[in-house]
């Protein structure tokens, strides 16, 4: 090999570089910087979030086609009493929030049916058990 190859070599190579160290992690995690989330708070919100009600395509129609509105106040009430429901262990529920009933799967927190003052006179319930007036 000729030095002019040598030289080359050398030119393409470069200069020896400094090796970093990695940079040590704190060994104590109340070190890390950032807010402290509490687990169990964030795992409480995470369930009531999921835990809102849902609505069959058969109660999102009613609800359209008997032009019952369902405000946020009328939505929350009407979680609080599928949670209620829940809570002495129903299954299926009729919950009445303010003019509209609503015909509730607790299991599955899900609206069956939904029906505003009207369309619940002279009328039987069945495949309930229990009712929650909110």
């Amino acid at each position: 090999m000729k030095a002019a190859d040598l030289q080359i070599r050398a030119a393409h190579i470069g200069a020896p570089q400094k090796i970093r160290q990695p940079q040590s992690r704190p060994k104590n995690p109340a070190q890390v910087a950032g807010p402290q989330v509490d687990f169990g708070e964030m795992l409480k919100k995470q369930v009531d979030q999921d835990r809102q009600v849902q609505f069959s395509a058969h109660a999102a129609k009613r609800l359209q086609d008997r032009s019952l509105e369902l405000t946020p106040d009328k939505l929350e009430r009407l979680n609080e009493g599928v949670k209620q429901a829940d809570a002495k262990g129903a299954v299926n529920s009729l919950v009445l929030v303010d003019d509209t009933a609503f015909v509730v799967s607790v299991r599955n927190n899900t609206v069956i049916t939904a029906l505003d003052k009207s369309g619940t006179t002279g009328k039987v319930f069945t495949n309930i058990d229990s009712v929650a007036i909110m």
